[in-house]
């Protein structure tokens, strides 16, 4: 058994900085604050913790309704913002193939481990054509500290199957060293691929269980994750 946790944003697929334009988008709309994530760094990070610090640079308090609201005009402008045709907008190499392979290993469960919020990481996913391939996950509704969703997941892994799996049969897999670093905690197998946010080079220094460029070696990847 293989509870195989994937990140989305350069992991399955990369959406043309949609998700960044249209947050910048309701940030303005809501709170009359232009380009505030002109200078952060987003790869890795919770949509949670993502907003936090914007609010608390720009010295703007709110309550949970506003967050919520928030919310719901992200969504509404990212689903129209992930419709732009661009040449950035793509399904990550080998990901279908892979996905396509290990969705039909009874013994492989398929989840997600993402900092998007639920409802935005599965309109990028909707998109692309690859949303029915998850059936639970941990997201940034969960925990804004990236460290802290393993246990989401796993949980929900539980509930819905009725097993609970061993830390080494869990598998965190991402492109950030935020990927690598939130498998530890948790006892979990970290693999990272430098194919998006970081080089190969990069993530090396984090000492990841598994390392590659990108997952267009089908058999590689699945003597790993199948």
């Amino acid at each position: 058994m293989k509870v195989l946790l994937f990140d989305i944003d350069g992991t399955l697929v990369l959406s043309g900085g949609a998700g960044v334009k249209a947050l910048d988008q309701a940030f303005y709309d809501m709170f009359h604050v232009k380009n505030v994530l002109a200078h952060v760094n987003l790869a890795g990070r919770t949509d949670t913790s993502i907003l936090i610090d914007a609010l608390e640079e720009n010295q703007i308090n709110v309550n949970g309704s506003t967050i919520e609201e928030f919310k719901e005009l992200y969504y509404n402008l990212l689903i129209d913002e992930i419709k732009v045709p661009s040449d950035k907008k793509f399904v990550m190499p080998g990901i279908m193939p892979l996905l396509q392979e290990l969705h039909q290993r009874p013994s492989v469960f398929l989840g997600l481990l993402t900092g998007n919020w639920e409802t935005s990481g599965r309109i990028k996913l909707k998109h692309f054509g690859l949303d029915h391939y998850f059936s639970f996950g941990a997201f940034a509704d969960d925990s804004g500290v990236r460290d802290e969703l393993l246990p989401f997941a796993v949980e929900r892994y539980s509930k819905k199957f009725n097993q609970i799996p061993q830390p080494h049969q869990v598998y965190v897999i991402g492109d950030t060293p935020a990927d690598i670093q939130c498998a530890r905690p948790h006892g979990a197998v970290s693999v990272a691929v430098g194919a998006a946010h970081y080089t190969v080079e990069q993530l090396e220094k984090y000492n990841p269980d598994y390392l590659f460029s990108d997952f267009s070696d089908t058999e590689e990847i699945l003597s790993v994750l199948g």
